[in-house]
C-alpha cells in the first residue's frame, strides 16, 4: 500500500473504507469483504491491498491485547485510525502525515468522525450487520454506504477539498450535545427532565401546570413517544436516551435548525461543518477531486444504481423546508403510495430498537422534534396528520410561550464567552461540552491551538490507558483553558 498508488487515483491524503472481517477468506472472494471505500476510484487491487494491511494490524495487536480494540498506529508517512463499529464490523482511515504546520491532528477526533457517520448511520437504517444478514450478497448495504458516506464527507468540504478536524478545532468534541442555560420559570415551562435514560441532564418539579414535553408528548397520543427541544442550536429538553440524544441533535442542527435551513447563513454552532468562523483557517486538505464529482463517478458504477433497494439519502442538502402549518417537509423519503403527500421520515432508536416516525415543527428559533413509534400509527400518512393536528391545538399557546421566555434569557451567540479566556468543557458523564464561541477561538495564536491540541492528544492517551486499567472508572468532567499571557490549563475531575 502507499499514497503514491492513492494519489494517481485523482485523490490525496486520506483513505476511508469499511470492510467486515467475517467475510471474503475464500481465495478469489476478497472483494467481498469490502463494504465501502474512498476514493472510490482506485483500483481494486490498491484497496485490497489497504484491508489486508488493516485486518494483518487488528489480528498482530490483539495477539498482546485480545480484549482492547486496536485504535491507532503510527507509521513513518502515515497515520491509521481504527474503530469497530460493531463486532467484526471495522471502520479505518488513512491520512497521511505531512511536515506542514497545518497538517496536524488529533487522533481521537478523527476517530470520532469514524463514531459520528456510523451512529447517523444507524440512526437512519439500523445496524450493519442486520442489513448484511437480510442481503448476504452485501448489495443492499453497500447500496446505502456508499451515498450516505459521500453526503456525509461533503460537510467537511473547503472549497473542492475535504478539511478533517486539526489543531484549529482543539477546543471542539464531537459526539457530545450543547445546551442552553435556562432560568428557572423557562425550566418550568419546558420540564427539563433529561433523558429517560440513566442520564439526567436536568430535573425541575412540576405541579400546577403542563409542560411544553408532557403536551408534546401526550398530545400524540401513542404510549412511548420521545420529545427533543431546541433553541438556537442548543439542547433545551430530551427525552431519549443518551447516544439517540447525541445523533438526532447532531443531525437537527447540521440539518434541521433554522440556521441549517437557510442557506449561506452562518452559524456560531461547531456542529455547522464548513460554515463556522473556524473553517476559514486553513487546515489538513485532502482530496483534490471534490466529493460530489467523486459519488457522481461512484453512482454510475454502484449497487445504488438499483432501484429495487430504494436507497434514501438523508444527508443531503437544501432537502428540508419549513410548511404553512410550521412543521418541517422533506421528498428524501419519497411520497406515500398512490399520492404526492412526502412520506414521513423514520429513524431507529439505538435503545429500544423501534422504528420511531420523526415530526419536527419550527417556531421562530424554537425546533421540536417528536418521534413517534410506527407500530402506534395503523392508519399511514393519515395517522401522522392527525398526530400533527393535535399537536398544535394542544400546543400552539404554550411552543409561544416557550419561545418568548427563551428568547428573552438569550444572551446571543456570544453568551457563553469568558472574557480573557478560551476554553473546553467536557462533561463525559452526561454527553455534555461547552466551549468559546468559535469565532473567539479563531482570535487565538497558532502556537496556542498547538500546544492546546498537544496538550489534548497526551491527555486522550492518558486516558485511553486507564479505561483499560479499569473499566469501572466514572466517566472525567474535563477543563481545557487557555487564560491570558498564553498559559494553558488542563484539569480532570473523576
Amino acid at each position: 500500500m502507499g499514497m503514491a498508488s492513492a494519489n494517481s487515483g485523482g485523490s490525496e491524503g486520506m483513505e476511508l473504507c469499511i470492510f467486515d472481517l467475517r467475510r471474503g477468506q475464500q481465495e478469489g472472494q476478497e472483494l467481498d469483504k469490502i463494504l465501502f471505500f474512498f476514493p472510490a476510484d482506485l483500483p481494486f487491487s490498491t484497496q485490497l491491498s489497504v484491508i489486508g494491511l488493516s485486518e494483518g494490524l487488528i489480528t498482530f495487536t490483539r495477539i498482546f491485547s485480545p480484549e482492547a480494540a486496536c485504535e491507532v498506529i503510527e507509521a513513518e508517512r502515515h497515520s491509521h485510525v481504527f474503530y469497530e463499529a460493531e463486532p467484526d464490523i471495522w471502520m479505518v482511515m488513512v491520512v497521511e502525515k505531512s511536515k506542514e504546520a497545518e497538517a496536524i491532528w488529533r487522533v481521537e477526533a478523527l476517530r470520532e468522525v469514524l463514531k459520528e457517520i456510523h451512529s447517523l448511520f444507524m440512526m437512519f437504517y439500523g445496524p450493519v450487520r442486520e442489513m448484511l444478514e437480510k442481503d448476504p450478497s452485501g448489495g443492499q448495504i453497500r447500496a446505502h454506504l456508499y451515498p450516505f458516506f459521500m453526503d456525509y464527507l461533503s460537510d467537511f468540504l473547503v472549497g473542492k477539498k475535504i478539511q478533517l478536524p486539526s489543531f484549529r478545532d482543539c477546543l471542539k468534541e464531537c459526539g457530545t450535545v450543547q445546551m442552553l442555560t435556562v432560568g428557572r420559570e423557562a425550566a418550568i415551562e419546558v420540564q427539563i427532565q433529561g433523558s429517560r435514560g440513566d442520564k439526567c441532564l436536568a430535573h425541575v418539579d412540576v405541579h400546577t401546570q403542563q409542560s411544553l414535553v408532557r403536551v408534546l408528548e401526550s398530545g400524540a397520543g401513542a404510549t412511548h413517544c420521545y420529545s427533543l427541544i431546541l433553541f438556537q442550536d442548543l439542547l433545551v429538553s430530551t427525552t431519549l436516551s443518551p447516544d439517540d440524544t447525541i445523533n438526532l441533535f447532531a443531525y437537527a442542527v447540521q440539518r434541521l435548525s433554522p440556521r441549517a435551513l437557510s442557506p449561506g447563513v452562518s452559524s456560531w454552532s461547531y456542529l455547522r461543518r464548513g460554515s463556522t468562523p473556524s473553517h476559514v483557517a486553513v487546515g489538513p486538505t485532502f482530496a483534490t477531486v471534490s466529493v460530489s464529482d467523486q459519488f457522481h463517478q461512484l453512482h454510475a458504477t454502484s449497487p445504488s444504481q438499483d432501484n429495487s433497494y430504494h436507497v434514501k439519502r438523508p444527508l443531503q442538502h437544501n432537502r428540508w423546508s419549513k410548511g404553512k402549518d410550521g412543521f418541517l417537509v422533506t421528498d428524501i423519503w419519497g411520497t406515500e403510495t398512490g399520492s404526492l403527500i412526502p412520506s414521513t421520515p423514520t429513524i431507529w432508536l439505538q435503545q429500544t430498537g423501534e422504528r420511531m416516525y420523526l415530526c419536527a415543527y419550527q417556531y421562530k428559533s424554537l425546533t421540536l422534534i417528536l418521534l413517534v413509534p410506527l407500530s402506534s400509527i395503523l392508519n399511514g400518512e393519515q395517522g401522522v396528520s392527525l398526530v400533527k393536528q393535535q399537536v398544535l391545538e394542544n400546543a400552539s399557546l404554550k411552543i409561544l410561550k416557550v419561545e418568548e421566555k427563551l428568547s428573552k434569557g438569550w444572551g446571543g451567540e456570544n453568551a457563553y464567552h469568558v472574557s480573557g479566556y478560551r476554553y473546553l468543557l467536557i462533561d463525559d458523564d452526561r454527553n455534555v461540552s461547552r466551549a468559546s464561541p468559535p469565532a473567539k477561538v479563531t482570535t487565538l495564536a497558532k502556537e496556542s491551538l498547538l500546544a492546546m491540541s498537544k496538550l489534548r492528544e497526551e491527555v486522550d492517551l492518558e486516558k485511553s490507558r486507564s479505561k483499560w486499567d479499569n473499566a469501572d472508572r466514572d466517566k472525567d468532567l474535563e477543563i481545557c483553558i487557555r487564560a491570558k499571557k498564553q498559559c494553558l490549563g488542563y484539569c480532570s475531575y473523576y
